[in-house]
């Protein structure tokens, strides 16, 4: 059995005390994984951002607010875990600038400068060392391209592709891509039928291997 990293649900960047960037990441995914998990006998520590939905209480919780925190957060947890799920969709851009006060109406156009947050799971994967890594890749076009590069940029042995159609639905369609570009399987279904499957496949590629 596995000490299992999962990452789940979206991240906030605040624009001022009270506005936020975020997605509609709803983390049903992610809690849907834990506890598949959970069921396979693994020990699941999960790093999530704010969601509603309830993970399994089998499952060790820490709560995060921004990319950053996930990334520390992240980081901390896994030098003490076999492999890393990264479901989480964490917010790719945050403001240069965050307001001190609520930023008021004056009629005119407001420009946000936005730079870029870590990427979690690249960080963690450049120091895997001999531990795995699981990633998923929501993609709009060339999908399967896309999610490829990322599978090798950021250093994981399986990426998970999914569309836009996921974001906060009770349903995914996914691919299970292989380091060599192979298809090892395409799941549809409700998440937890999904995410079952993805754990099978998790178990015996990388955990039993």
């Amino acid at each position: 059995m596995a000490r299992i990293l999962l990452t789940s649900g979206p991240t906030r960047q605040y624009i001022d005390p009270v506005r936020y960037l975020t997605n509609a990441s709803s983390g049903r995914m992610g809690c849907s994984l834990a506890e598949a998990a959970v069921a396979a006998g693994h020990e699941v520590v999960i790093v999530s951002g704010p969601v509603t939905v309830t993970y399994p209480s089998e499952a060790t919780i820490h709560w995060v607010d921004t990319t950053d925190e996930m990334l520390a957060v992240a980081q901390e947890q896994f030098e003490h875990c076999d492999g890393l799920i990264g479901v989480a969709a964490p917010c790719d851009y945050r403001p240069e600038f965050v307001h001190g006060q609520k930023i008021a109406k004056t009629g005119e156009p407001l420009v946000l400068q936005l730079i870029e947050t870590p990427d979690v799971v690249a960080t963690l994967g450049a120091k895997k060392k001999d531990r795995w890594v699981v990633g998923f890749a929501l993609e709009t076009e060339d999908r399967r391209f896309r999610a490829l590069v990322k599978l090798e940029k950021k250093s994981c042995d399986l990426m998970i592709l999914n569309g836009p159609e996921a974001m906060n639905s009770e349903e995914n369609h996914v691919e299970v891509l292989a380091k060599d570009g192979s298809v090892v399987a395409t799941l549809e279904g409700s998440k937890p039928e999904v995410a079952s499957q993805i754990m099978q496949i998790v178990g015996e590629r990388l955990i039993q291997a």
